[in-house]
């Protein structure tokens, strides 16, 4: 597997997890939470009922600001984790960035030395310095909280969300076997680590046209999964990723094209189901866009001719 968790080597990338603040260790939430419950049981096949308290664990979710040049652009509800990926995929999806070029500085705030009053602790913003000639457009700006389940919250019209790519995936001649696709989900969901601890996460999942997992994330966003895919492979120079499989968990919805398009990624899979406007903008990139990727079979909404039937 090519996936790489350690921070990108792009100058002054704060390590994630580390660093001091008033003369202690600061250390950032992790992934998961450990909670105690009442597990209750009810009677039947011959269990007997009841209650019992246990100790549970939680997907973590704490909001991470992304500032880009000084200025603050949106915050986002997230797993801990993988931040810089976030937020240099979160510039990809929203057509700021194209390559590891066009950002001259991307760290972690380490709460002392930022100049920011507006957050506590280490590790919840995000710093972005563009490089010389790359500009935020003035209506990038987000003026209210992305939730996790929310990928284009605070934009203002339809136009502002609707960002074809810069290169036509026409131009990808891929193909892809549907057996190949078919066997994707059991391999996401056996590298899914973190779900397996606490059955709330979404995960993304890049694959290779013989389907080998490149890379996975997990976040409580099914967005911000798949931002964290895309940093990645916009950190370890990797964009466009032509031929590639991005597999989500959950739903394929308008913000989920619309990141795999600008991704350079030719096929976009999901377990459930897409949703119409997801549908339009993937027949007008030309993705090819699966849904319901369950056992044998798949539907197959755009883009057939990727697949080798």
């Amino acid at each position: 597997m090519a996936d790489a968790r350690a921070p990108p080597s792009l100058p002054c990338a704060y390590p994630v997890g580390k660093g001091r603040r008033g003369g202690r260790r600061v250390v950032l939430s992790g992934r998961t939470a450990r909670r105690r419950v009442l597990r209750i049981t009810l009677p039947g096949d011959g269990r007997a009922g009841g209650g019992a308290p246990r100790a549970d664990f939680l997907a973590g979710e704490e909001p991470l600001g992304i500032r880009v040049d000084g200025t603050a652009l949106t915050m986002t509800m997230r797993t801990p984790g993988d931040d810089l990926e976030l937020a240099a995929g979160f510039l990809v999806s929203e057509a700021v960035i194209r390559s590891p070029a066009d950002i001259a500085e991307i760290k972690l705030c380490d709460g002392t030395a930022c100049g920011h009053a507006d957050h506590d602790g280490m590790g919840n913003v995000a710093e972005v310095t563009l490089a010389a000639g790359v500009e935020l457009a003035p209506g990038a700006r987000r003026n209210f909280m992305t939730t996790s389940a929310c990928g284009i919250c605070g934009k203002a019209s339809i136009e502002d969300i609707c960002v074809l790519p810069h290169a036509p995936l026409a131009a990808d001649t891929a193909r892809f076997a549907p057996d190949m696709l078919a066997a994707l989900p059991d391999r996401l969901r056996d590298a899914q680590r973190v779900f397996s601890r606490t059955g709330g996460l979404h995960a993304a999942g890049l694959f290779t046209a013989d389907g080998e997992l490149i890379a996975i994330r997990e976040d409580v966003g099914r967005h911000n999964a798949v931002d964290k895919v895309v940093g990645w492979a916009l950190l370890d120079g990797r964009l466009p990723l032509a031929g590639c499989v991005l597999l989500v968990s959950g739903r394929a919805s308008f913000e989920l094209v619309q990141k795999a398009v600008l991704a350079g990624i030719p096929l976009l899979g999901a377990v459930s189901a897409p949703s119409s406007l997801a549908v339009d903008l993937a027949e007008e990139a030309g993705l090819t866009l699966v849904g319901f990727l369950r056992g044998p079979s798949m539907n197959v909404y755009t883009g057939a001719h990727r697949l080798s039937v």
